[in-house]
């Protein structure tokens, strides 16, 4: 695994100091049933509708492995470059609290489904950083409790209760507020992608604690807070760089981290104490005498591995090697599998992939997410699809049209729809590559501007104002390779 790569520094009243994050995601299994119970995982439904007698803790109910999620939690250890036990162990939590029935959570300790893995984040100027994944276990979601229904108690929703959580737990190889931004977003795309969450952070689908520590620099590690239920990546780099500052102030006052739980106010812009910390054997884990240990074979294991759809970073090298692609925009395109998809079908429309898949990579960024991100839509709601955009990119690369005359049709096709290529040949938008017809417009251009003509010589840069006006005459229709080749000829440059 490679070393940790060094994050920003926080300068202190005595000197610089390092941030160590380590993370702690839960990632709400795509299941339509909970871990152990048939009972529906769906969204939004009536309090306590979705809750089986097994999720209520009824006497004498016994849980029931759900193999679907099993099968969606190795396939993320695969997605993770991570080790896959073949035995796991499901153990009890105990602890008390009012949307937990059972009085214990079913979950993973010492010997969880997934071992150590691996996550590689970019990170900016073209820099990546391996974040280290310690462990993945499987466990059970808990109720929620609602305080703003009754002034005189709180009521509890057990829809949640059950429902299958993937605790991904990194090594503490962050270093800064960017580098977790980064983490969370690459670990929410991988997901994505593969299909065992859908990462939807407002609906609680993913939830993040972040451990925070200060130290100098190479120096032992510090007493860790651990900052709970983040569900918004930003809120996280916000949260890390107040708690960071916030216990370097302590440290250099001549105080001392008490190591805790502690919540963040977005509205604040803070970090305030939720509970001491506990230990874990304040939960007294043992292993849970109402299901065996998991087993399953490693032919199992194979067969899962050969269903893995290509995941962002082999995307990413595919579009750099095949159609020239930069980093950066190859890097915007895979972020999100849509998106990747998208770009593909475009892709696959272009008669000469090779030669436009750098033209059509410009359109799907600057022009169509562009307009989608101005309008607060998502590529799932583009009013152009990537046929017509293909095609588009097909009509500048065979120079049928302009880039201007480009823009003009995309406007089109977004508010109104239709086939570009019956638009243009309807609407007479073909550009002119007609040197003839060219030609007489830049002589008019020319005749009318003897000054600037006299000058272009001295300030070869004066040509683009030529350029500019040609095209404008022509209704930017001239092709402008023509343009600016006949007006070198003509004024001798």
């Amino acid at each position: 695994m490679n070393a940790v790569t060094s994050g920003k520094r926080i300068k202190g009243q005595t000197g610089d100091w390092e941030v160590v994050i380590g993370m702690e995601v839960h990632a709400q299994v795509t299941s339509n049933s909970k871990l152990f119970s048939g009972a529906s995982t769906a969204f939004g439904g009536e309090p306590n509708s979705h809750v089986s007698l097994v999720d209520a803790a009824m006497p004498g109910m016994l849980p029931v492995i759900n193999q679907e999620c099993v099968r969606q939690a190795v396939l993320t250890g695969l997605g993770l470059n991570a080790q896959i036990n073949l035995r796991s162990v499901f153990d009890r939590k105990n602890y008390f609290y009012p949307d937990s029935p059972q009085g214990y959570q079913i979950s993973q300790y010492k010997s969880p489904v997934v071992g150590e893995g691996e996550v590689v984040v970019e990170l900016e100027g073209g820099k990546t950083a391996t974040i280290g994944i310690e462990r993945l276990h499987l466990e059970q979601d808990a109720g929620k409790l609602l305080h703003d229904q009754s002034p005189t108690m709180s009521y509890v929703d057990l829809n949640r209760c059950g429902v299958a959580l993937m605790e991904i737990v990194s090594k503490p190889d962050i270093r800064d507020a960017e580098q977790a931004k980064a983490y969370v977003t690459k670990l929410r795309s991988i997901l994505r992608y593969l299909g065992t969450c859908d990462g939807d952070m407002e609906k609680g689908s993913l939830r993040a604690d972040v451990n925070v520590s200060v130290r100098k620099p190479g120096g032992p590690l510090g007493t860790r807070c651990e900052i709970k239920n983040m569900n918004s990546i930003t809120f996280i780099g916000q949260a890390i760089e107040f708690e960071a500052r916030r216990q370097i102030e302590i440290i250099e006052e001549g105080g001392a981290i008490d190591q805790e739980t502690r919540l963040y106010d977005p509205n604040k812009g803070e970090t305030r104490s939720m509970r001491s910390k506990e230990e874990a054997h304040d939960y007294r884990y043992f292993p849970d005498p109402d299901l065996l240990p998991l087993e399953f074979s490693q032919a199992w294991v194979d067969d899962l591995k050969s269903q893995l759809p290509e995941l962002p970073d082999l995307k990413k090298a595919r579009f750099i090697e095949g159609f020239g692609l930069s980093p950066y925009d190859a890097s915007v395109l895979v972020a999100e599998r849509e998106s990747a998809e998208f770009y593909e079908t475009v892709l696959a429309g272009l008669a000469d992939k090779a030669r436009d898949g750098k033209l059509a990579a410009n359109w799907v960024i600057n022009e169509l997410f562009g307009r989608l991100n101005k309008e607060g839509r998502d590529i799932t709601g583009s009013p152009v699809s990537a046929g017509q955009l293909g095609s588009i990119v097909d009509l500048i690369g065979e120079g049928t049209i302009s880039g201007k005359i480009a823009k003009d049709l995309f406007e089109i096709v977004w508010t109104e729809g239709g086939d570009p290529r019956a638009l243009v040949e309807a609407r007479g938008m073909k550009q002119v590559t007609d040197l003839g017809a060219i030609e007489k417009v830049v002589d008019d251009i020319i005749a009318a501007n003897p000054d600037k003509a006299a000058q272009v010589k001295d300030k070869p840069q004066s040509l683009g104002w030529f350029v500019g006006q040609v095209m404008k005459s022509s209704g930017g229709k001239a092709n402008p390779q023509a343009v600016n080749d006949l007006l070198k000829a003509k004024l001798g440059i």
